[in-house]
């Protein structure tokens, strides 16, 4: 979250809860610019919308609300949708009376406006949102620096994720023609819930803004030699916009529309980068806010039920998750006002039970300034800094932000239900959170906890080759993932704490160096053992070649194996500099 809101990334009519950060930097310009769920009834009676014209949940038992819902029409309401299955009735009402008398209505466990805003008179006759016309790009799909930081572009080559594995985008809609999605694509199980209504209509789908398409592009862009790759560039994804066009709000009904089209439509994984307007945090205690929480608790129970992991962004405001004090940003759908707030305050809906909450990286391993962060709320890390990714028309451009750290997740989830027919939501948690590459705190007392699991990065960095099925190579493997400069003139190591090696290291260790620096003739790189023993791996050869990319065999039988290890990188010369990107060493 950063400014007022979550993702107060774009220039809207009104802020949003989208959890990107900056706006779109097009590399390639636009030439120019049915299945209803189950568990969703829609039961509009036709009403004609007027001004005043208010959002509620009503809450009820599960199963049959029909008497609940001619009690709505009898005290001033309109049914708009309802959804049996959890017990949520999406009504309309212009009576500033109506929720206080609901609330006395027997089978009525709550009721909750959902916003401070009129509904848009759009939602009784939504209009479709544009088909950008499509530019083309040349040939050429480089691999992106986020790729290789979680080593998808090394998964691909294993297992690039299964067309059987379907992945839901709930945010501002996809383009769905564009080059690099099309592919992938299912438009059957697409849908608009804006407004908290399955729209079906062809396109009802598409982007009204630019977020949910880069955020379709990280999750699953093909791998058909343009543009970019996804994570897991084999699954399948389709869109369910939950974002409101003009605003790109994401109302509770929303949400609600989406988890439940979710479960219904067998989606293994969904992409939830956003908040649940118009509230950065639920309060319990509000009489409003408890429904809100109630509703969108009881879908994600639903979805999660019918086989769907949601993973959600944890936000942009450098805010500690797990000590909240106060909420500038609510209700953002009218006028903020500064209020004081407790833990029991959500975030929705990544705060609520069995949601993956993603943090974002900056470069290599550190936090990104902007990601929210909290000791016991933060599951995982992605990167979430300048993510290059599809935009709508064709077009490809950066942005950061939680939002584009949680399609890295989603997208490491869907490789890990590709390579596991059959698992559960709850095993694909938990294989995220033990194949994340472990990342230390910083030098920063906000950082608690510890290497295995902290308040800035939860379990670690999530990892798409163990995600796969790939393992180290035997023997008892440690690296060290973090970026170390390496300047002119300059030396610099890189430490890894061996622990739990009994007796010396092997006569065949095994050293794998990932140098990232223009002419490696400049170079002298050092394995340097814990009695302080060098053993020297490359020695100012190579001359004008980029990057030391290699895995060295050194003798190190007289060391004993525990302690630390470093690779010292000594730079004697000028012009080129670089970094340690990683190294590893295999016992």
């Amino acid at each position: 979250m950063l400014a007022a809101t979550l993702g107060a990334a774009f220039t809207f009519g009104a802020p949003g809860a989208l959890a990107g950060t900056l706006p779109v930097a097009p590399s390639t310009v636009p030439t120019a610019k049915a299945h209803a769920p189950a568990a969703a009834v829609a039961a509009s009676q036709n009403a004609t919308w007027v001004a005043g014209t208010r959002a509620y949940l009503v809450i009820t038992a599960p199963g049959d609300s029909s008497a609940v819902r001619s009690a709505i029409a009898a005290n001033g309401g309109t049914v708009f949708s309802n959804f049996d299955a959890i017990g949520v009735i999406v009504a309309h009402s212009a009576s500033s009376g109506f929720a206080a008398t609901m609330r006395g209505v027997s089978g009525v466990q709550q009721v909750g406006a959902t916003r401070t805003s009129d509904v848009p008179a759009d939602a009784y006759n939504p209009a479709l949102p544009a088909n950008p016309a499509q530019a083309s790009t040349p040939a050429g799909e480089p691999v992106r620096a986020d790729m290789s930081q979680i080593k998808a572009d090394q998964a691909w080559a294993v297992n690039p994720g299964s067309a059987s594995v379907k992945v839901g985008i709930l945010d501002t809609g996809v383009d769905d023609q564009h080059q690099d999605l099309a592919p992938n694509f299912d438009a059957a199980d697409s849908v608009s819930c804006a407004y908290g209504k399955p729209d079906t209509r062809a396109g009802a789908w598409r982007d009204v803004d630019t977020h949910g398409t880069h955020v379709a592009g990280t999750v699953a862009a093909a791998k058909n030699g343009k543009g970019v790759v996804g994570v897991a560039p084999g699954v399948t994804i389709s869109a369910v916009r939950v974002a409101e066009p003009g605003t790109s709000l994401f109302f509770a009904e929303n949400t609600i529309c989406g988890f439940v089209w979710a479960g219904d439509h067998g989606f293994k994984v969904t992409n939830n980068s956003y908040y649940t307007d118009p509230w950065q945090f639920n309060c319990p205690d509000n009489i409003d806010q408890a429904a809100i929480i109630e509703g969108v608790k009881r879908a994600q129970e639903y979805a999660e039920g019918k086989g769907s992991l949601q993973i959600a962004a944890a936000g942009n405001e450098n805010y500690d998750l797990a000590h909240k004090t106060t909420d500038s940003a609510s209700p953002n759908d009218s006028t903020p006002v500064t209020r004081t707030i407790t833990n029991a305050c959500l975030d929705i809906p990544t705060e609520l039970p069995g949601v993956v909450t993603v943090a974002a990286n900056g470069t290599g391993v550190t936090k990104a300034s902007f990601s929210n962060y909290g000791q016991g709320v933060i599951d995982i890390a992605a990167p979430g800094s300048n993510v290059y990714s599809t935009v709508p028309g064709g077009g490809y451009g950066s942005k950061s932000g939680t939002s584009m750290a949680t399609p890295h997740v989603a997208g490491v989830a869907a490789l890990i239900a590709s390579a596991n027919p059959g698992i559960t939501p709850a095993q694909i948690r938990a294989k995220l959170a033990t194949q994340a590459n472990d990342i230390a705190c910083p030098s920063d007392s906000r950082c608690t906890g510890t290497t295995a699991n902290n308040a800035f990065f939860g379990e670690g960095q999530t990892d798409a080759l163990k995600a796969v099925g790939a393992t180290p190579p035997p023997g008892t493997y440690f690296e060290n993932l973090a970026d170390f400069a390496v300047n002119d003139n300059a030396t610099v190591e890189s430490p890894i704490a061996v622990t739990g090696v009994t007796g010396n290291a092997p006569a065949t260790l095994k050293v794998g160096v990932d140098i990232k620096h223009t002419y490696i003739g400049d170079l002298k790189v050092d394995l340097v053992a814990p009695d302080g023993t060098v053993y020297t791996l490359h020695n100012h050869t190579g001359g004008s070649a980029d990057n030391i990319a290699q895995t060295y065999t050194v003798n190190a039988s007289s060391e004993v194996a525990n302690g630390t290890w470093k690779l010292r990188v000594n730079d004697n010369a000028a012009s080129d500099t670089g970094k340690i990107d990683a190294w590893n060493l295999t016992l």
